[in-house]
C-alpha cells in the first residue's frame, strides 16, 4: 500500500471520533423537537436549551482533560478514553427515563467529543506528510459533516414512522455502533511517532515513520531527515521544560501570537452562526410557517449536498488553494448570505399569516448556501491549531483552541432562542458583522501556514510580520527552498518535498 493512502486510511478510522460529534450533534435538533420526546420530559424553553448547551459545555472540559493525557499517556489511550465515556454518554441518553438522566448523559457525551476533537486533528497532523496534511486533518470536519448527514436522515424516518419513544430513543441508540469499533481498533494504529520520540522511544518512534512514509524502510531519506528534525524539536523543548506552560506562551512573541490566532479562528467560526443554524433548524423554519416534518426532510437534503460536494471539495482541495484566502472568502460570502436571511425576515415577519413559497425557498436557499460555504472555515478552524505549534506546545495549542470553540459554541446555544424571541430578524446582525470583521481580520493577520513542515512552523510564525499583506511571502519561500535543498543535499523536487515551502 502506498504511503500517503496509509495515511489517509488512518485518518478516516480515528476520524470515527468526529463523526461522533456530527451525529451527536445533529440528532439532538430532532430529539428536542420530536413528539415523544416533548410529551415524555415536558421540557421547558430553558430545559430544552440546556440540553443542547451542556453537551457543548461538556465538550469544554473534554478539551482541557485531553490536553493533559494526550501528553501524558498518548495519542491512542485518549482517543480509547474517549471512546469509553461516548459510550457512557450516549447510553444515558437512550435510556433517559428523566430529563436529567438525559442532561447527564448530554455532559458525558460532551466530555468524550472535546477529548475527541482535541487529539484526532494532533494525530491526524502528526502522521500526515506535509504535503497531504491538509487532506487528512480535513478529515476532522468532514466526518462530522458525514456523522450529522446519517444522523438527519435517521431522525427523519424515525419522526415520520413512529409515534411512539422510538422517535428519539433510536436514533440515539444508534450512535454507539461505529464507537465500538473505534474503541475495539484504535490499538491496532501505529502511535504518533512524534509523541513516541518526544517520550525517548527513538527506535519504536523511527519505526513508525518507516511504517507511515516507507513502507518500513528505515534507510529511506525522508524518514532519517523527518527523524532528525523532531528530535531537534524534542531537545529544543528539553531546554524549555523548567519553564511553566503560561511563560512559555506569554513570554514569546511567536508563541503568543499562534495562541491568540487559534482562539481568533475558533471564535469566529462560532460568530458565523452555525450554530444558530444547525441547533435551532426546526424553530428557525418555523418562523416562515415551515413544518417540523419538512424542516428535518430539508436538513437531511442539505446534509446531502454539504457532505457529498463541499465536504470532499475541502478534502481535496485544501491543499492546493492553501487555507488564508479560502477562510477570507469564505466570511465575506458568509455575511451576504445572512444579509439575504435578514432581509426575508424583515419582509416577512413571524406574525404575517400567510408567506409566499417563493420567500421560503429564498430562505432556504440562504441557509444552504451558508452550510456549503461553511465547510471551509469549519475545516480550516481545526487543521490550522493543529499544525502550527511545535511539538512542546501543540496539545496545549491544540486544547485551548478546543475549549474555546466549545466555550463559544455553548453561548451561541444559550442566546439564540432568546435573540430570535426578542430581536426578531434583527438577531441576524450579529453574524452579518461577524462574518465581516473575521474576513478583514484574517486578511490582516492570518499568514498562509500550508505546505509547511510542522518541524518548520517556528521559523514560519517568528518570521512573518504581523500585518500579513506587507509580507513578501514569495521570496520568502524561495529562501526556505535553498535552505531545504542545501541541508538535506538532495537534487530531486519530491526527495525533499517535506522541507520545502510552496505557495498553494
Amino acid at each position: 500500500m502506498k504511503p500517503k493512502v496509509y495515511q489517509f486510511l488512518l485518518g478516516c478510522f480515528v476520524a470515527i471520533g468526529s463523526f461522533n460529534y456530527g451525529y451527536d450533534n445533529s440528532v439532538i435538533t430532532e430529539v428536542i423537537a420530536s413528539d415523544a420526546f416533548l410529551n415524555k420530559f415536558k421540557p421547558s424553553a430553558n430545559e430544552k436549551s440546556a440540553v443542547v448547551s451542556v453537551f457543548t459545555g461538556g465538550a469544554f472540559f473534554g478539551a482541557a482533560i485531553a490536553g493533559i493525557t494526550n501528553d501524558w499517556l498518548g495519542r491512542r489511550w485518549t482517543i480509547f478514553i474517549g471512546t469509553v465515556v461516548f459510550y457512557l454518554g450516549a447510553s444515558l441518553q437512550t435510556g433517559a427515563d428523566a430529563l436529567s438522566h438525559m442532561l447527564v448523559g448530554r455532559i458525558f457525551a460532551g466530555l468524550s467529543v472535546g477529548i475527541m476533537y482535541m487529539v484526532i486533528p494532533v494525530y491526524q497532523s502528526e502522521i500526515a506528510h506535509p504535503s497531504i496534511r491538509g487532506s487528512i486533518s480535513a478529515l476532522q470536519q468532514s466526518f462530522l459533516g458525514v456523522g450529522a448527514l446519517i444522523s438527519a436522515w435517521i431522525s427523519y424516518g424515525c419522526y415520520v414512522a413512529f409515534t411512539s419513544e422510538a422517535q428519539f430513543r433510536l436514533p440515539l441508540g444508534l450512535q454507539l455502533v461505529p464507537t465500538f469499533f473505534l474503541m475495539i481498533f484504535i490499538f491496532m494504529l501505529p502511535e504518533s511517532p512524534r509523541w513516541l520520540i518526544k517520550k525517548g522511544k527513538d527506535e519504536l518512534g523511527l519505526k513508525n515513520l518507516a511504517k507511515l512514509h516507507s513502507n518500513n524502510d528505515l534507510e529511506d531519506a525522508f524518514v532519517l531527515e523527518e527523524f532528525h528534525q523532531i528530535k531537534e524539536d524534542v531537545e529544543k523543548e528539553f531546554l524549555n521544560s523548567e519553564i511553566p506552560f503560561y511563560k512559555i506562551v506569554f513570554g514569546n512573541k511567536s508563541n503568543f501570537r499562534r495562541i491568540l490566532m487559534v482562539i481568533s479562528l475558533q471564535a469566529s467560526v462560532q460568530m458565523t452562526g452555525v450554530s444558530s443554524i444547525s441547533y435551532f433548524t426546526p424553530s428557525i423554519y418555523a418562523q416562515l410557517h415551515i413544518t417540523t416534518s419538512k424542516s428535518l426532510l430539508l436538513s437531511a437534503c442539505d446534509g446531502l449536498i454539504n457532505t457529498i460536494v463541499a465536504q470532499v471539495s475541502c478534502i481535496l482541495l485544501l491543499d492546493r488553494w492553501g487555507r488564508r484566502w479560502p477562510i477570507i472568502t469564505a466570511h465575506f460570502l458568509q455575511c451576504l448570505t445572512f444579509i439575504a436571511c435578514a432581509i426575508i425576515m424583515a419582509k416577512f415577519p413571524v406574525d404575517k399569516q400567510t408567506i409566499p413559497h417563493s420567500a421560503q425557498i429564498g430562505f432556504i436557499a440562504a441557509t444552504w448556501i451558508f452550510n456549503f460555504i461553511f465547510s471551509i472555515p469549519g475545516t480550516t478552524s481545526w487543521i490550522i491549531p493543529a499544525e502550527i505549534f511545535n511539538i512542546q506546545l501543540r496539545s496545549g495549542g491544540v486544547a485551548v483552541a478546543t475549549m474555546t470553540s466549545f466555550a463559544f459554541n455553548t453561548m451561541i446555544s444559550q442566546i439564540t432562542s432568546i435573540g430570535m424571541a426578542n430581536c426578531g430578524y434583527k438577531f441576524w446582525f450579529l453574524f452579518i458583522v461577524c462574518n465581516f470583521t473575521n474576513a478583514v481580520y484574517f486578511y490582516c493577520f492570518l499568514p498562509e501556514t500550508g505546505r509547511t513542515p510542522l518541524e518548520k512552523m517556528d521559523n514560519l510564525w517568528e518570521d512573518a510580520p504581523w500585518f500579513i499583506p506587507s509580507w513578501n511571502r514569495k521570496d520568502y519561500l524561495k529562501e526556505l527552498e535553498e535552505e531545504a535543498v542545501e541541508h538535506v543535499g538532495l537534487n530531486e523536487k519530491e526527495d525533499f518535498e517535506h522541507v520545502e515551502v510552496t505557495e498553494p
